[in-house]
């Protein structure tokens, strides 16, 4: 069963009780990286395993994403500077405890690559917290394993 989350801005990303962040490089440069993440949405689950479907919603101003476990998610896109930043927060969801949700990629050139921080921000139950908390190696890994399969997805080329 669905429900309401309490709406938060991209500053939630710095200031949730709970945030997951994690970073990598990659070799495609930070225009080719934002188009994957802001406007190839329905191409998430190519590389991004967690992912089932995306789809996006409201003209884009919004996401469907649904994730292996049964996690939906419908989200609203609050931050979009090309080449810099892309940021959602999930309005709904069907996981218990969670009141608040954020997750913010920002882009930054790496050489002739480019550096991508991931950052989930939650807020929750206290259950919620902890389990964060326990999960965040194996989140880390999804996001490693993620930004590789994205990297040859969009054709880099060997170094």
């Amino acid at each position: 069963m669905a429900h309401r989350l309490r709406p938060v801005e991209p500053d939630f990303a710095e200031s949730a009780p709970v945030r997951l962040v994690f970073t990598a490089e990659v070799r495609a440069d930070p225009a080719a990286v934002y188009r994957a993440l802001a406007e190839d949405v329905e191409g998430w689950p190519g590389w991004f395993t967690a992912v089932t479907s995306a789809r996006p919603t409201r003209d884009g101003g919004g996401r469907e994403v649904r994730l292996r476990g049964g996690a939906r998610f419908q989200e609203t896109i609050v931050s979009a500077r090309p080449r810099e930043r892309y940021a959602y927060r999930v309005d709904e969801t069907n996981a218990p405890g969670v009141r608040a949700m954020l997750e913010e990629w920002r882009l930054s050139p790496a050489g002739s690559g480019t550096r991508v921080r991931w950052t989930m921000a939650v807020d929750g139950a206290a259950p919620v917290r902890l389990l964060m908390g326990f999960a965040k190696p194996a989140v880390g890994r999804a996001f490693r394993d993620a930004v590789r399969r994205l990297d040859r997805r969009l054709g880099s080329p060997a170094t």
